[in-house]
């Protein structure tokens, strides 16, 4: 993605921490939530590999349609998947705007990459993938926050089961996926 390296190197570590613990998610002994996590974990890491800053390493052309590629697989799968369970949607949106992303920067010249040069993409549907996810992330914070009187015998889960940090990685890639779509 476009823009300074300080961020980008911030955002790399935030999606790629998000990625592995989607990892540790998936050892779940809920299969729906051992789907969930491989789906956020393709994301996390794509996420990470698509924000790495160009002056540390500009990948090959072929790179941006191979991203695309694989999340527009994704998709489908998200899209096959949304027939049962309505969280899939938000799924097949995120992986929708990873294809648009790299479809962005597959079609701008490799000079934007190396220069920090924005304002690539269509603005309207960039718009509309912002204020979804703005959206997302404003309703997933609030849902994180503790609720008074919700009090009661403490349970010890594993770490893959925990559904407050899931919901914080989740959190914590649809704030790393509004910081892309503000430098594409």
């Amino acid at each position: 993605m476009h823009g300074p390296a300080s961020p980008g190197w911030l955002l790399v570590a935030l999606c790629a921490a998000t990625g592995a613990y989607c990892l540790l998610r998936m050892r779940s002994g809920v299969e729906e939530q051992r789907r969930a996590a491989g789906g956020e974990a393709l994301m996390g890491f794509g996420m990470a590999a698509m924000a790495v800053p160009p002056a540390a390493f500009t990948p090959p052309t072929w790179a941006w349609p191979a991203f695309a590629a694989v999340f527009g697989a994704a998709a489908l799968q998200a899209l096959w998947t949304a027939r049962t369970s309505a969280h899939h949607l938000h799924h097949l949106v995120g992986t929708g705007a990873m294809v648009y992303m790299a479809a962005v920067m597959a079609a701008a010249p490799a000079h934007a990459h190396d220069h920090g040069q924005g304002g690539s993409g269509i603005p309207l549907l960039t718009g509309v993938l912002l204020l979804y996810f703005t959206g997302y992330v404003l309703l997933s914070g609030v849902r994180l926050l503790p609720v008074a009187g919700a009090g009661g015998p403490a349970v010890a889960a594993a770490w893959g089961d925990r559904p407050e940090v899931a919901r914080a990685c989740r959190l914590s890639m649809g704030i790393g996926m509004l910081a892309m779509l503000l430098t594409i």
